[in-house]
């Protein structure tokens, strides 16, 4: 790998992060494994980042990608498509939107572009709140409302935003409370930042369960709560969920429903797992939100036929197989396990999650410091084990993330946390 690794330092930037010492290059995989270069095999608990949804080389995607590129590859979206229009008609339904409208985009962070250019044109507003933590994408503007200083190079902004408590429960100063008075609490810290600003706030921008800060997560109705209080204002609620949408979090379809008591967001982004793979993003909005644009727009490669074809296909496999129980039920039991673990190690500070959405955070022994050290390395132990995981954090933590196909079975989940066990016991 090293010739490969040289020619990628060479032509690729700096920046561009790469896991592990010794880097692989992953040839191929099937259901929930993968295998190298050097024909090392690895069960994946990373997924492509939360991306390969349902599984390695999934036949009915595979079938259906293969169908539509015999058939045609690219249009763009000044022409009718099928394909686009189906997917667009089962996600609308999915979300529950009322009076939906779906636009499709080739990622996450463009999805998330979308909603705030939604959002900024429908309230004639540059003001963004967000989440403490949080994380949006990579774009210029997406970097702007990003909490999490490790993923923001630039303070250069064209919004101006806000950051509001609440989006990690076990830290801050309001971890000690109790779930209803942590709640009471970041409310008065948003009723508070209200207070402070010009008025006409755009909207709240939030992940229900942060992704790259470490797969934490308020107590649910957080966001109830919080919504109550912009809708006095008028203030739109986005719904980022790249990383929880499709039943990831296993209890609900998607993340925004541990917070429904108040209603649904007014914007949903996705992206991720639904194209298994496939470049596929997207924004639901209500009509009014959606429409609000008055200058002509087109997408050249968001809803290729191509893509579509496969977010059909996955959805499908997903819904049928009742993927979202799956994560449920074996989630809940990786999670326990892990707890059971990590209990008596010193270097683990908590195990937290939700359905296959799991994140163990590390610590220097004896204290609430972050131990990015012993996480590269269990990264690494797991790794020379058999297993793919991910990490991740804000500015003072350190978090493994966990994140595998959701057709996951308990025996692979039994399998990953044993060689995860054998990898925190030689690091912690």
């Amino acid at each position: 790998m090293k010739d490969l690794y040289d020619r990628h330092r060479a032509v690729l930037p700096d920046w561009l992060a790469l896991y592990y010492d010794d880097p692989i290059e992953i040839t191929h995989g099937e259901g929930r494994h993968v295998w190298d270069a050097e024909g090392n095999k690895y069960l994946d608990f990373f997924g492509g980042i939360l991306t390969t949804m349902t599984a390695h080389a999934l036949p009915e995607v595979t079938k259906a990608v293969s169908e539509q590129a015999g058939r045609i590859i690219h249009s763009s979206t000044l022409y009718l498509n099928r394909p686009m229009v189906e997917l667009a008609e089962r996600i609308a339904a999915l979300s529950g939107i009322p009076d939906a409208r779906v636009f499709f985009t080739t990622s996450g962070t463009e999805a998330n572009d979308t909603a705030l250019l939604l959002a900024t044109t429908y309230r004639r507003s540059n003001q963004i709140l967000a989440m403490r933590n949080s994380y949006h994408g990579r774009s210029f503007s997406s970097i702007g409302i990003t909490g999490n200083r490790g993923w923001s190079p630039t303070s250069l902004s064209p919004l101006q935003t806000l950051y509001v408590h609440g989006g990690v429960r076990g830290r801050g100063p309001f971890a000690d409370l109790s779930d209803e008075d942590f709640i009471a609490a970041c409310v008065a810290d948003l009723e508070d930042m209200l207070g402070q600003t010009r008025g006409g706030v755009a909207a709240l921008i939030a992940e229900p369960i942060q992704g790259v800060g470490g797969f934490t997560s308020p107590p649910d109705g957080l966001y109830a709560a919080f919504r109550q209080v912009l809708q006095r204002h008028g203030i739109l609620w986005i719904a980022d969920e790249v990383q929880t949408g499709w039943g990831r979090t296993g209890d609900n379809f998607w993340g925004w429903q541990a917070h429904g008591q108040s209603g649904p967001p007014d914007i949903l982004t996705f992206a991720k797992g639904i194209g298994n793979g496939m470049s596929i993003g997207g924004v639901v909005a209500r009509a009014d939100v959606m429409n609000c644009l008055d200058a002509n727009s087109i997408s050249t490669f968001g809803g290729s036929p191509v893509t579509m074809a496969a977010g059909l296909a996955n959805l499908s496999y997903l819904l049928e197989h009742d993927l979202q129980g799956n994560a449920r039920r074996v989630g809940g039991l990786l999670i326990e396990r892990l707890r059971g673990i990590c209990a008596q190690l010193p270097t683990v500070r908590e195990v937290h999650g939700r359905g296959l959405m799991i994140g163990v955070e590390l610590v220097k022994p004896g204290t609430d410091e972050a131990n990015l050290e012993a996480a590269a390395a269990v990264l690494e132990e797991a790794r020379a084990g058999g297993l793919l995981i991910g990490k991740g954090g804000g500015h003072s933590t350190s978090v493994l993330r966990i994140a595998p196909p959701l057709s996951l079975t308990v025996a692979e989940a039994e399998e990953g946390a044993a060689i995860l066990e054998r990898a925190l016991r030689s690091v912690c």
